[in-house]
């Protein structure tokens, strides 16, 4: 993440504050701002208080993931659980456990897959699809939209309580067209 304008220095100084803490990341920003590269960022700077810079860091994005398979994807399955599911199979929190998580385009999590969500969040554990046991995990949520989430809230589309526990620390990333002087260097 590279930026000599004031807007940029901001958000890395943010970054370097809330980098050793555990709590939840939301950024804000237009396709192509570097919220990936942001959340990396916040990974590398975890220290003592948060998941270490060598433990696991998972990106996913779940526009790209098919809307039936978003909860097998991320809680992992059983075998038997769906047709198709020929053996039983981790999923990415548990890829991520001791580690970081990065959810892009948190916004187009299915409905119906946002209180599992909500429970790993509040509760750090889940049941795999088709499961029975509960699987406890420890990982750092860095979740990113371009999307207007309150709208969605408000829409029905989004559930509020986990808009809140998204939103813990929140980061603005600016458009490259409010901060030109940044782009000779980039």
């Amino acid at each position: 993440v590279v930026g000599p304008s004031r807007a940029m220095q901001d958000v890395i100084e943010i970054v370097n504050k809330v980098g050793p803490l555990s709590a939840t990341v939301l950024i804000l920003g237009e396709s192509g701002t570097g919220k990936e590269l942001l959340a990396r960022m916040i990974h590398r700077a975890s220290a003592d208080g948060g998941p270490a810079p060598d433990r696991p860091f998972i990106a996913v994005n779940l526009a790209a993931i098919p809307r039936d398979l978003v909860e097998s994807t991320l809680f992992g399955h059983e075998r038997g659980a769906f047709t198709g599911a020929v053996y039983a199979k981790k999923g990415l929190f548990e890829s991520a456990n001791n580690g970081a998580i990065f959810f892009d385009e948190i916004g187009n999590i299915p409905l119906e897959t946002q209180a599992k969500l909500l429970r790993v969040i509040q509760e750090k554990e889940f049941m795999r699809l088709g499961g029975i046991d509960t699987i406890r995990v420890d990982v750092r949520l860095i979740a990113a939209t371009n999307s207007d989430i309150e709208a969605l809230v408000r829409r029905g589309e989004f559930r509020e309580d986990l808009y809140y526990r998204l939103n813990v620390i929140t980061l603005q990333l600016p458009p490259l067209r409010d901060r030109t002087e940044d782009i000779p260097l980039l």
